[in-house]
């Protein structure tokens, strides 16, 4: 009989700080850049009948941060409405030795966690040391882990949010003001101009189809972290930035398969598949330069990979073993 490791929500965020979560990203992607991770592109399940979407996403990791694991979240445009997340999860984890469970996770949380903590990594390689000012766009659950992870990584001074909804982008700068790494200073964006103007980094984590800023308003240098569009439809970055800009992706094969921030300039002719430089993994493993001069623009465009939920999976259960946290029952 094996020992099945249960944490929830608060058990998930006290196993996984934010610099321990972006320093198993970095490890994640260089695992995945060198060839030690087996990850298939995620399965996929519309659900039309209630405007839903289930994706499915194992991943093994082999070496020194071995992991197996298997991921299922849905995501289901109506359940704000409702008052509910739009994205629920669940991480899978199982022994790579033996292929035992060892433990299910709450995964929105990891979620979180993790897609902050990759920008978070993407901030540390490739955005300017000097940077002070953080743009974030969409108020929900993505953004605060964003920024969290940005104000980790950089000595960020002032925070602005911008979203449709302007009191839950109100709630939000409330709410993570002065917490942890984040500055007192965060303001709410009357515009994307305005949340642009001095930004020398900037977060995109909305479900938007169309770009959420403009191309000219941006100025020289800054770093963005594309996360939000996860399909070919969507799109959340200019065009027109993303052709003059370093891109820089999670992994080649998703990011051509899922990420309409690249897929539509692909397809308006503004770019070819060469215009995408490097996946994160190769610079952090120094086999590619980063950022070249202070007024370079760079595009960190991420879909997620599975390898992400393993790792990040992986070291809550260790964290969580030594802390004592979570629930234990026989399986």
């Amino acid at each position: 009989m094996s020992t099945l490791w249960i944490l929830g929500r608060e058990d998930v965020r006290a196993a996984l700080p934010m610099r321990d979560a972006i320093d198993a990203m970095k490890r994640a992607y260089a695992a995945y850049s060198s060839g030690q991770a087996q990850v298939p592109l995620r399965t996929r399940v519309d659900v039309p009948a209630h405007q839903g979407l289930a994706l499915f996403m194992p991943a093994y990791v082999a070496g020194e941060e071995e992991a197996l694991a298997l991921k299922a979240v849905t995501v289901y445009n109506q359940n704000p409405a409702r008052g509910l997340p739009l994205i629920h999860a669940g991480v899978l984890v199982l022994e790579p030795q033996t292929g035992q469970v060892r433990g299910l996770l709450e995964g929105g949380t990891l979620t979180a966690i993790r897609t902050g903590a990759a920008s978070g990594a993407a901030t540390d390689v490739l955005a300017r040391p000097d940077s002070r000012v953080l743009a974030v766009f969409g108020a929900g659950t993505q953004a605060r882990s964003q920024i969290e992870a940005v104000c980790t990584v950089r000595p960020i001074e002032r925070v602005w949010i911008y979203d449709v909804n302007r009191g839950r982008a109100e709630a939000l700068a409330r709410d993570i003001a002065g917490q942890g790494p984040v500055p007192r200073d965060v303001r709410v964006a009357e515009s994307p101009q305005q949340a642009v103007a001095e930004a020398d980094v900037i977060c995109t984590a909305t479900t938007s189809s169309t770009p959420v800023f403009r191309d000219q308003d941006l100025k020289p240098g800054v770093h963005i972290n594309g996360i939000g569009a996860y399909t070919p439809e969507m799109a959340e970055v200019p065009p027109e930035t993303v052709q003059r800009a370093l891109v820089v992706v999670d992994a080649y094969e998703s990011a051509w398969a899922e990420a309409g921030d690249l897929i539509q300039p692909l397809q308006q002719g503004l770019i070819t598949k060469d215009h995408v430089y490097a996946e994160l993994g190769e610079i952090i493993l120094g086999r590619k330069p980063g950022r070249t001069s202070p007024e370079q623009i760079t595009f960190f465009k991420s879909v997620g990979l599975a390898v992400q939920d393993a790792v990040a999976a992986a070291v809550a259960l260790r964290r969580a073993a030594e802390l004592g946290l979570g629930q234990r029952v026989a399986w």
